[in-house]
């Protein structure tokens, strides 16, 4: 049933980009297979140039007014009225996500990247247009929230909190997340094959392979899990595959969501809170506030950019009281005024 669901959506993703007007479907086509996006970051490009395709048919009067707009069909948008677009039209834009839409700060910031993202592609790379509108354009300002994760002793009490069924793999994946901070799909993706003593290639965004080093927890949940999963049978397809479903499959993202879910319950904590990604924010977060320096987490966590990283950079309140107590001056008191 998820196969299904899975390949229903492959096909719908691959009919945004096959069925995209021109210059939007060649600009799709260049993430995909020069930038090696995934197809859904792709997907996602499509979703939000495909809103400024759909302002733009209602500022040309191209549509009636009254038409549902998420029900406007972008084919009438061609480079001839991307050449029209301006500054003060992409402030118009902004404002419409703001009012009309209601988009927050941080989604319009995203479509307004992806906007930028989209006509430097019309200029730099296929050069079908002169001026870059989106020069100028100011990104949207909004305040970067922290992520959430799990305390030591949080993280400790969820890998306590595994039952007897499934024991072994629940307690191996969750073991995995939380000292390797990999990515759910890495984690569901991984092989047999892919683990070589103390190290484990996973396969990243963008089809990228790095090696994620395990330590001893790791290498032990992994030994132990061995043992059960080796008197599996799966079909030949998933037969390299190193967590499988109760049916001798490759475990579903879905199936690791839903485990994690349940043992999250357990500990009487937000399941919409404290998500799998939740453990890799608690990964990267242990590590660093342990000391491992942000450049290291940056080759752990295979983040391209610096800065994605470095929202694991934020500090408790101990962290604060220790570092105002360890000042060289802490110990100073007054001795009173030299003249009385």
């Amino acid at each position: 049933m998820e196969d299904e669901k899975n390949k229903k959506k492959c096909v719908i993703i691959m009919n945004n980009i096959k069925y995209a007007p021109e210059p939007l479907h060649s600009f799709l086509i260049y993430l995909e297979s020069i930038q090696g996006k995934s197809r859904k970051t792709v997907n996602e490009y499509f979703y939000d140039i495909r809103t400024f395709y759909r302002f733009l048919c209602l500022h040309f009067n191209l549509v009636n007014s009254n038409i549902d707009f998420n029900q406007i069909d972008i084919d009438k948008i061609n480079i001839d009225y991307l050449k029209k677009v301006d500054l003060n039209l992409l402030y118009e834009y902004a404002d419409f996500l703001n009012r009309d839409l209601g988009n927050q700060a941080r989604t319009r910031a995203r479509k307004i990247s992806s906007l930028r993202s989209y006509y430097k592609y019309l200029c730099s790379k296929v050069k079908l247009l002169h001026d870059n509108p989106t020069a100028d354009l100011d990104s949207v300002k909004f305040e970067n929230s922290l992520p959430k994760y799990f305390s030591l002793q949080d993280s400790i009490n969820l890998l306590n909190a595994v039952d007897e069924r499934n024991y072994e793999r629940d307690y191996c994946i969750l073991t995995l997340f939380l000292n390797c901070g990999m990515r759910l799909a890495e984690l569901v993706g991984i092989n047999i094959t892919d683990i070589r003593g103390d190290e484990l290639v996973v396969t990243g965004k963008g089809n990228k392979e790095r090696t994620v080093y395990l330590n001893n927890s790791c290498i032990s949940a992994i030994k132990s899990y061995l043992k059960i999963r080796r008197k599996m049978s799966p079909e030949s397809k998933d037969e390299n595959a190193l967590f499988l479903s109760e049916r001798n499959k490759r475990i579903s993202r879905r199936t690791v969501q839903h485990i994690v879910e349940k043992y999250v319950k357990k500990l009487g904590m937000d399941s919409h809170k404290y998500t799998t990604h939740k453990l890799r924010h608690t990964a990267a977060t242990l590590m660093h506030q342990s000391g491992v320096d942000i450049r290291i987490l940056q080759e752990i966590l295979g983040h391209k950019q610096l800065s994605t990283t470095e929202i694991y950079t934020h500090v408790n309140n101990n962290q604060i009281r220790e570092a105002v107590a360890q000042n060289p001056l802490s110990e100073i008191e007054s001795q009173g005024p030299k003249n009385k």
